[in-house]
């Protein structure tokens, strides 16, 4: 492992309100924004969409977001600001998982569809993350790990930045993020770590909810684990994803997530300490929800997932050295753990591991590879600090759930 005091990805500390937060991301952030916005036009051509069409279906989206997250709404309109863009480029950029996934669909649903078709079929796209946790009594120091590879197509990598954000009326949290989209694998002060995965699913039909990254940027705010399942919950999302979320102190969970409402939150709970994921759902989907499609979509994800649990679990509590092997393992190349283009996909298709992050939750640390981890060395990046427990209350608040007994239970 190697100390650095500051990584190559851009790194750029906002404070203030939404719209200003928005506004010094945006400006100095602009090339990366621009390039991420490029990138994301070529990527749809090669899907067979053009621009116009991309930004038509991600305004189909706007209205849920405006009426659940007004502020992220106001945070994206200071990002195009301070870029340069419009707001609807920002704003479809967000929505970049929707689009592709609806981009390969043979039926995509109306724009004003409450469910939109049952059946949507994929085609194959690219692959996005492998992704752990580790409660303390795992881990050599005795800390709360979460950790990813992020795998994503090769124009990300010259748009990826470390967002630092300072704010008021929440915690103050850091985001390895394409430049433009509100947040991706993330740290809040509260000592909450977020790592990603995407998933498809038959109901991935373009039907009109909150973006996936619309979502993670919501689970910034999170104090506990468990408000992660209460956000994920209170709105219609737009898609599939998953969320492995952990806290300080060693509380970890994963959540599965197909479109829709509260029925399609599909916790997986750790077992002894441990929580491995990649791109396939690991919950049988509850009846009438559709069928996983990484089969078709991310076939790769099956072979990562046998490596990742063969790799990391053990008898013994696993050092930083060990999950640096982990994640740079390479097994059923080039689409393996540490991934590298698969020279058979067109150019604008092709996927790498953009970056590999192992978050120390107690410590509020990163450690860091910018790009493949076979390649790059892991830093440190140390924010206890930015990242210091709130001691007061913060504005922002999430979902909070009362234990009610149901009308018809029975009285005892």
């Amino acid at each position: 492992m190697h100390d650095t005091p500051a990584p190559a990805f851009p790194r750029i500390r906002v404070r203030g309100t939404a719209r200003e937060r928005g506004v010094q991301y945006g400006a100095r952030a602009r090339p990366q924004v621009h390039s991420a916005r490029d990138g994301y036009e070529r990527s749809f051509a090669e899907q067979g969409l053009s621009w116009p069409e991309a930004v038509a279906f991600a305004r189909r989206h706007l209205p849920a977001v405006t009426t659940a997250y007004p502020e992220l709404v106001e945070e994206m309109a200071g990002i195009a600001e301070g870029a340069g863009l419009p707001f609807e480029d920002i704003f479809t950029i967000n929505c970049r998982t929707e689009i592709l996934w609806w981009a390969q669909t043979d039926g995509p649903a109306p724009a004003d569809a409450a469910h939109g078709p049952a059946e949507a079929p994929a085609g194959r796209g690219p692959g996005e993350c492998t992704s752990f946790a580790l409660a303390p009594h795992r881990t050599a120091d005795g800390v709360t790990l979460v950790a990813q590879n992020w795998d994503w197509l090769v124009h990300g990598v010259d748009s990826v930045v470390l967002l630092e954000v300072e704010r008021e009326g929440g915690p103050n949290f850091v985001t390895l993020v394409e430049a433009g989209l509100l947040a991706k694998t993330t740290l809040n002060a509260h000592g909450v770590g977020i790592a990603l995965n995407t998933l498809i699913s038959s109901r991935d039909n373009g039907s009109p909810g909150i973006p996936f990254h619309v979502l993670i940027r919501a689970l910034a705010d999170c104090r506990h684990v468990h408000d992660a399942v209460g956000i994920l919950a209170e709105h219609r999302r737009a898609s599939s994803g998953n969320y492995l979320v952990g806290a300080t102190g060693g509380a970890i969970l994963d959540i599965e997530c197909l479109p829709g409402g509260p029925e399609g939150v599909l916790p997986v709970v750790a077992e002894n300490g441990v929580l491995t994921h990649t791109n396939h759902f690991l919950s049988a989907l509850p009846a009438g929800r559709g069928h996983d499609l990484a089969v078709r979509a991310m076939p790769d994800s099956y072979v990562r997932l046998g490596r990742i649990r063969d790799l990391v679990p053990g008898p013994e509590p696993v050092t930083l050295d060990v999950l640096d092997a982990a994640l740079r393992d390479h097994t059923d190349a080039p689409s393996s753990i540490c991934c590298h283009p698969d020279e058979r996909s067109a150019p604008a298709s092709r996927w790498t591991t953009v970056m590999s992050v192992v978050m120390d939750l107690e410590q509020r640390a990163l450690h860091l590879s910018e790009g493949n981890p076979c390649a790059t060395p892991r830093l440190r990046v140390d924010y206890a600090d930015l990242l210091r427990e709130p001691t007061g209350p913060t504005d922002r608040t999430v979902p909070v759930r009362t234990r009610t007994r149901p009308q018809h239970a029975a009285q005892t």
